[in-house]
This record gives structure tokens, sequence and C-alpha cells, in this order.
């Protein structure tokens, strides 16, 4: 059954408006002439060049915890709600206490002031996958109704699901308020940092000594077309939302014409942070499980009842990312093949390289490394 037509809101107010996701969400709504205002809000103002991408977006800078913003929703009678400022990891000048209290008790008090506001009809919520976990006992692929086999590691992962969980009971309280939970996979694009994306093009990418990951991740693009899809179109419950298909995490490596460095879990991190740099600091526990174990997600419901198409498959988004980003290869793709093909030949017995295959496998040449 896929979702009814697109009933679009009058009002809209998005939280999160000055990072990536929310701004962005921001600009798609006020290029729609059928929306007669939106309102951005977050605690910091946006940057020069978001506040002109936003165009006729209305900017408060307020925390969500401030009853400032019950009062925008009451008397700008706002009818739909997208919640989009939920902390990955802790602000630099606080603490994971600070951390929670902005994303749990912040969550806690926006639902409350929507539960209060007699306009508001429908909230959207962006989560993330990170609720599922990720072990070794997973299953091939997560859906809606399913849950983390483990406790999930990270304070991401655990204030999501408590944020959901209120949301929902927002929910029970108020039947008249439609809700809709979107659960995006691991985003990879340009303009984010400390991502799957930046990990597999660092120099030398390390990995743990027999594990390959799944990777099933989602365009930033598609990202904002689902929240879009969802604030404008009549979306109720819990979705999945992710791109067709999985790349292992060596075959992204590969691809990104990068260097494989498989170590023990324990040096992974010490180790590992070496190789990746200072940014392997700001990769939170989850995405850190992530790049051990991975994660599969069905995405069944986001089709049949919600009605969206990822542009983007797993494996065509990590190349759009990839030719982007201009990544310098440390390894030819096609010098990989022939050591491959060379190497099968030798184990099958059946070996007869010569001397000019050896030399070319031993010495790649000028054009190992290129654009």
């Amino acid at each position: 059954m896929r979702a009814k037509p697109e009933t679009t809101p009058r009002v809209v107010l998005v939280t999160g408006a000055s990072r990536f996701l929310g701004g962005y969400l921001v600009t798609r709504l006020t290029q729609n002439p059928a929306i007669e205002r939106v309102i951005a809000v977050d605690t910091v103002s946006p940057s020069k060049d978001m506040t002109r991408r936003m165009g006729r977006a209305e900017f408060v800078r307020a925390d969500i915890r401030n009853p400032l913003v019950g009062k925008v929703l009451r008397n700008a009678d706002v009818d739909t709600v997208v919640h989009a400022s939920i902390l990955q990891k802790a602000p630099k000048s606080g603490s994971r206490a600070a951390m929670k209290d902005m994303n749990v008790i912040g969550a806690m008090q926006l639902f409350a002031l929507c539960q209060k506001a007699p306009a508001v009809r429908k909230v959207i919520l962006r989560s993330a996958s990170v609720v599922y976990g990720c072990s070794a006992r997973d299953p091939a692929k997560f859906t809606e109704e399913m849950s983390a086999r483990r406790d999930p590691p990270g304070g991401f992962a655990r204030d999501s699901l408590e944020i959901e969980g209120y949301l929902r009971g927002m929910g029970r309280r108020r039947p008249d308020i439609s809700v809709g939970i979107l659960r995006l996979a691991p985003l990879i694009g340009t303009q984010l940092t400390a991502t799957v994306g930046h990990y597999v093009t660092a120099p030398f990418v390390p990995t743990i000594v027999g594990r390959n990951a799944r990777l099933q991740l989602l365009h930033v693009e598609d990202a904002l077309a689902a929240l879009e899809r969802a604030t404008l179109g009549d979306v109720t419950g819990t979705y999945n939302i992710a791109a067709d298909g999985v790349v292992m995490m060596s075959q992204a490596i590969r691809r990104a014409g990068r260097v494989e460095v498989p170590m023990p879990l324990a040096l992974f991190r010490n180790v590992g942070r070496s190789l990746v740099g200072s940014s392997m600091r700001l990769y939170t526990d989850e995405l850190l499980e992530y790049f051990r174990f991975g994660c599969g997600l069905d995405t069944t419901r986001m089709r049949t009842e919600m009605g969206f198409e990822p542009r983007w498959t797993t494996l065509q988004a990590l190349d759009d990312f990839v030719r982007a980003t201009q990544t310098r290869r440390i390894v030819e793709s096609e010098w990989i093949d022939r050591a491959e093909n060379v190497l099968t030949s030798i184990l099958g017995g059946t070996a007869t390289t010569g001397g000019a295959d050896v030399m070319t496998l031993a010495r790649p040449g000028r054009n190992a490394v290129q654009r």
C-alpha cells in the first residue's frame, strides 16, 4: 500500500536548521510555493551561505528546551514540525551529560509543546539506523519491527531510541497528530565529515582482521528527498531509509583506490588514528562499530507505504563521493586486477607469469597514481 497523496503543509517548523540536513531541507521547502511559511530554529545562526539559500525562511535563534519555541508554534499556527537537531556526539565545550540533556530532554520538551499546540497535525523525526546497533549476530537485514541484538555502545544510539519512544508516546496522547520516524542509513556526501566516505578514502584504511563489514549507505541527496517526501506527504510510522544493495568494506576501499591495513581489534583505535589522522577521534562509537560489522536495512516499507525510491544505489553513492572529492588513488585498480589474476594462477598451480608480468606487478609505474 502506497502513501496517500501529498497533503502540502501550510506552516512548517524545522529544528537543527543551521546544520546540513536541517538547513538544506529548509531550502527545499522554501522553494515550494504551496507552503506559506517556513520557520527555521537552531541554537546558532546559520552561515551566510546557508542564510542566502534559505531565502524567505524565518530564522528563530532558540533552544528547543526554551518556552519560546512553544510561543512560535502557537502564534504562527505551525501544522508540521520536523525535528532534525539530534547531536551525534557531545559538544566541544560539553560532556555526555550535556549531549543527553540537549537530545533527550530537548526532544521531550519539544514534543510536549507540540502536544499542547492545537494547530500541529504532523511531527517528523530524523532518526538513524544506529538504533539497531552492530554485532556479529545481526540478521542480513533489519526490519522496522526488529531491535538491536545487543545494547548499542554509543550515546547517539541510546538517545535516538529514547527520542523515538517519547515521540510515539506523544502520538498516543494526540492521535490526531501524524507521527513519522525516518531511520536513515549512514550518509555519504562531500559536505559531511567523519563519515564512511571520508574513512574509506584515507590514504591507508585500518580494518579489523577477520571482518569485512557490509556497508549500506544513503546519498545525502536521497536523505533530503526522503525528509521532504515525509514532510509533504501523509507519512505515518517508522521507516528504514537506505539505498539499494551493499558494498563490502574491502570493496569500498578498493574502489576508492586506497590501501587496506588489517589489524587486531585492540590496535584499531590507536594505530588506526596514526593511519587516518586526527579525524579518527571524530568518529562516534556507533560509526566505529559500523566499520567493524556493518548493518543491512530492509527498505520494503519505504517503497510500498512511503512511496519513496532512492536515486542512488549504495555503490553509486560511493562512486559519486569518490568522483566528487577527486580522490587521489594510491593503488591503480587495473594493477590490483592483474595481481589477483596472477595470484589466482599461482594458487591454482597453472601460473606461467613470466619475467615481464612479475616485473609489472612489482613495479606498477607512474600510472599507479592518478586522479
